[in-house]
């Protein structure tokens, strides 16, 4: 496999509506976010809703669209994504964060990467896989993860790491006390990656203003650092957008 090098991507995925509301901002931008960066020839996905306790990366070569969510409308239940696998770059990978990486060989895709996919590649004709996390292992493995990922890009390996740059839905369905909160986690979000302050990102749940109202859980929050780790020093935001308190911001890292 070879290509041109790829950026790596954080994207914010919202709720599972983000695939059919056309109203959303965050929709228009993944419809033409794939047309603005070279094809690849492999992606890449880590997602807030694959969480082991060791690293596993999918190796099904057909996978399945996992409709992982409860009481959103029928029409999301009959999507598919029907994006190839690829077991051998599944081992390549698995590989490359050895000694404690595995196949797995019955995950299919959840909707954290088949939602953006599905807006940015409609096609489904890009081979799809998925990295797990590890939730309790926190900030800095996840930004090592990256780090050992990050000559796929070179082989035209798209690295996504999908997640939410705020997330926290108990408020997004009883707002208490407005959204500027939110806004001041994205402000500060955007600040630290733009100055390139690692070490203030890897310790945002104490720098980071009502970090842990903005992310109650770290799940969503944890896929940029491997963005992070995998791509380059220049940061770029590519969208800024809220659905209530969720901010669906996204950035690219590139050499």
């Amino acid at each position: 496999m070879s290509g041109q090098k790829l950026p790596s991507l954080f994207v914010s995925h919202g709720s599972p509506m983000l695939a059919v509301d056309t109203t959303q901002p965050a929709h228009a931008f993944f419809k033409q976010l794939g047309a603005g960066i070279p094809r690849p020839q492999a992606i890449l996905v880590i997602s807030a809703h694959w969480d082991t306790p060791a690293t596993r990366v999918t190796g099904v070569q057909n996978p399945d669209t996992i409709h992982d969510f409860y009481g959103f409308p029928e029409p999301l239940y009959a999507l598919r994504y029907a994006a190839p696998g690829d077991h051998q770059l599944a081992g390549e990978i698995a590989g490359l964060l050895q000694p404690a990486a595995q196949v797995d060989p019955i995950r299919g895709l959840d909707h954290g990467a088949w939602v953006p996919l599905l807006l940015m590649y409609p096609r489904a004709d890009i081979p799809v896989l998925q990295l797990s996390l590890q939730t309790a292992l926190g900030t800095g493995h996840h930004l090592r993860t990256g780090q050992a990922l990050a000559p796929l890009r070179e082989r035209g390996v798209l690295i996504i790491g999908s997640g939410g740059a705020t997330h926290n839905l108990r408020e997004y369905f009883h707002p208490s006390g407005g959204y500027s909160a939110y806004a001041q986690f994205s402000d500060w979000l955007h600040t630290a990656l733009t100055q390139g302050d690692r070490e203030a990102l890897l310790d945002y749940r104490q720098r980071a203003p009502e970090a842990a109202r903005n992310h109650p859980t770290e799940e969503h929050f944890l896929p940029l650092f491997v963005a992070m780790g995998a791509g380059g020093a220049r940061v770029k935001r590519l969208h800024h957008s809220f659905d209530r308190t969720l901010c669906m911001d996204a950035y690219a890292f590139e050499d």
